[in-house]
């Protein structure tokens, strides 16, 4: 059984129950009396021990370890924190501006977004057309701990940092940023680092593709479909929840092999191949990997009995379903034991623990959400409300 650490109040009790029996004829209880103020102090002491024992506690196993301690337990298997990463710095956004004249907007020019986040080119602009259009990535913050702040979509207005002739100071974004992605947090870290304790290296097992594919900085959720496209090759499919939320999590690329795979077709692009390029000299000599995005399965719900359901609490429920999707939404249903099922049982629960939901009814979809293979089911908004 857990140890019944004492509270303040009890060592307080205690150290008074202890002073008590001082030498006959004096009272150490009294409200000025040293030998009570002496008590009280050791006993807030005692307690800041314990404290740090609890502390001690917490850091010496890997399901309950922060910060740091949790990194150290982490990269005894191999796994690393996942830094922040870029918009623009793999798959660069564009920006383009009207132009009049000739000068162009060189290399490394500073352009602002209307919330101040700075972007700097990576590519010569030159005009053509009656406009100038040039490649960007958004500039690291000065902590390095986020990057998610340099996403941003298509019709941004942007704004160059120097004025050049001929040159509109004010242009748009026109191919979306994508791909920034903050320091990865301590839950996400110690999911992964779990998975990698209960699920030691076989040499390319289902779950060597899985922990691969989450050790890309941004990656979220992965699954591996071995045989997918025939024998001899391993589908993964990944999401990057964070990284490319402005796309609903699904990975911005194309599908396909990495960079030096010489046996598959095509080649991937973005996020799948940055995907890719990671895991090939990871895999066994002879599989042929392809990463993929799923596709979404939308499923619509229908949820009656919300009569008197406030609109802070149909946000909630909203955000329970969504989040049940997350935890068990496969693309690759229940191939090799992976299980693709969602139950409706599992949303339900989720519902029913939200305050004031009592008397609701999902009337659609009326049984569990089973994933097809390629697909991944993914909340249909919005949902509809029946009184």
């Amino acid at each position: 059984m857990p140890y019944a650490r004492p509270t303040l109040t009890q060592l307080r009790a205690q150290t008074a129950a202890d002073l008590q029996v001082s030498p006959a004829g004096s009272d150490p209880l009294l409200r000025f009396s040293s030998l009570n103020v002496l008590g009280r102090a050791l006993a807030g002491l005692a307690n800041e021990q314990y404290g740090y024992t609890d502390w001690v506690a917490l850091q010496s196993n890997p399901f309950t370890a922060t910060d740091e301690f949790l990194e150290a337990w982490a990269a005894l298997k191999n796994v690393f924190r996942e830094a922040a990463t870029q918009a623009g710095a793999v798959t660069p956004g564009q920006i383009t501006f009207p132009a009049t004249g000739t000068n162009l907007i060189t290399i490394g020019t500073l352009v602002t977004r209307g919330d101040g986040v700075q972007y700097t080119t990576t590519s010569l602009g030159t005009p053509s057309g009656g406009t100038v259009t040039v490649n960007a990535a958004a500039n690291a913050d000065l902590t390095g701990l986020t990057g998610a702040f340099g996403n941003c979509a298509i019709g941004t207005v942007m704004t160059l940092g120097t004025s050049i002739a001929g040159i509109s100071s004010t242009g748009s974004v026109t191919v979306a940023f994508t791909g920034g992605a903050d320091r990865e947090l301590d839950d996400s870290l110690r999911s992964r680092m779990l998975f990698a304790y209960q699920n030691p290296p076989q040499g390319g097992a289902v779950a060597d593709y899985i922990t691969w594919a989450k050790q890309v900085s941004g990656v979220t959720r992965a699954w591996c479909n071995p045989n997918g496209f025939g024998a001899g090759t391993v589908v993964v499919y990944a999401m990057l929840d964070s990284a490319e939320s402005g796309n609903g999590g699904f990975p911005v690329g194309v599908n396909g092999v990495a960079t030096a795979e010489t046996r598959g077709t095509p080649t991937a692009q973005g996020d799948q191949l940055t995907i890719a390029n990671y895991i090939y000299p990871l895999r066994p000599a002879t599989a042929l990997v392809y990463v993929c995005a799923p596709n979404q399965q939308v499923v619509n719900f229908t949820i009656s009995g919300s009569a008197n359901f406030s609109a802070a609490t149909k946000a909630l429920i909203q955000s329970a379903i969504a989040g049940v999707f997350v935890m068990y939404g496969s693309p690759i249903g229940s191939v090799a034991g992976q299980n693709g099922t969602i139950y409706l049982s599992y949303i339900e629960s989720a519902i029913a623990a939200i305050a004031g939901t009592t008397g609701f009814v999902v009337t659609s979809p009326t049984g569990n959400i089973v994933g097809t293979t390629g697909q991944l089911p993914v909340l249909g908004l919005p949902i509809t409300w029946n009184p």
